[in-house]
């Protein structure tokens, strides 16, 4: 007795259904990609510290030996913000600005040192780094004072 073409069809096709496969793969890739952080740290700034005061313990290279740092002073008088630049006085940031553009012009990889007083908002502090790493210095330290 032959058997009907139905129960030959059904035994012969032997396939995976790849479909829910594929939408359960792109689920997980969306929840994943939707539950990622990608946000920065926020306390890590790639800048270093140095106590001032102290004497630097790594060796100058020798092409800036005949440049000097910049060391960028902010202080807080009288509810008003005042800069100065080696020992230099600026009335405004976009002041600021145009110095070290200028000097990020002639040396990009000049050491720049932040020295903000106490009574300094984090704000102007963060803003004048922010400039400095928007005009291509590189090498942005901040000065502390050494506690004894």
């Amino acid at each position: 007795m032959r058997r009907p073409s139905y129960h030959r069809d059904y035994r012969g096709r032997l396939e995976v259904k790849m479909t829910p496969m594929i939408d359960v793969i792109f689920l997980l890739l969306v929840f994943f990609v939707c539950t990622a952080s990608f946000r920065t740290v926020e306390e890590s700034l790639p800048a270093t510290l140095s106590w001032a005061g102290a004497t630097a313990e790594q060796p100058v290279e020798p092409e800036l030996l005949d440049l000097d740092q910049v060391i960028v002073r902010i202080h807080w008088r009288d509810g008003t913000l005042e800069w100065r630049v080696n020992d230099r006085p600026l009335e405004s940031l976009a002041e600021v600005r145009e110095v070290l553009a200028g000097v990020a012009a002639v040396q990009a990889d000049l050491p720049v040192i932040l020295d903000p007083d106490g009574e300094v908002p984090i704000e102007a502090v963060i803003d004048v780094y922010d400039l400095c790493r928007r005009v291509g210095l590189v090498r942005v330290q901040f000065s502390a004072a050494a506690t004894g």
